[in-house]
């Protein structure tokens, strides 16, 4: 389970709206000044953001939580949000490659362009009704997990 810890701001309902303070890994990392991930965490900050998360404690507006969603659900929507349109654009570039050698002697690129265009259009329409199955599917959804005790706090903040 990968836990963050946030604030309740709203409840509406199962679900309640989170206020987390976005973080990066870098501050556990030695190489924080050659790095361009912690120069972007530099340049953009720590945003606030706003999550709608199972409220299975009945947590109140104010409470401090500890929400979290199982590894295996951000894999497989990691895995889908890139592989689908990736998997899309290189089937339809092979498919529009071998169609155009087939049908067209003239050697254009033209076909495999045509190809990737519609291979990753149709994988990006997959992975919008994919997201549209996941956003009902609990196993996807992010939990409160339990109230934020104290020790949890001092370690958030240090």
């Amino acid at each position: 389970m990968i836990e963050e810890t946030g604030q309740v701001v709203d409840v509406k309902g199962a679900f309640a709206w989170i206020e987390s303070e976005r973080t990066s890994t870098c501050g556990a990392c030695n190489v924080r000044k050659g790095c361009g991930t912690a120069v972007l965490a530099k340049v953009f900050g720590q945003r606030r953001v706003h999550l709608r998360v199972l409220n299975r404690i009945n947590a109140q507006v104010g409470d401090a939580v500890v929400i979290g969603i199982p590894e295996s659900a951000l894999v497989r929507g990691s895995l889908a949000v890139y592989a689908a349109p990736l998997a899309g654009l290189f089937a339809g570039a092979i498919a529009g490659d071998f169609l155009g050698n087939r049908f067209f002697q003239g050697g254009s690129d033209l076909p495999s362009i045509i190809g990737a265009l519609a291979g990753i259009t149709a994988g990006l329409v997959w992975l919008k009704r994919f997201s549209r199955q996941s956003e009902k599917d609990a196993s996807y959804q992010p939990v409160i997990l339990r109230k934020q005790t104290w020790s949890e706090s001092v370690q958030g903040s240090g």
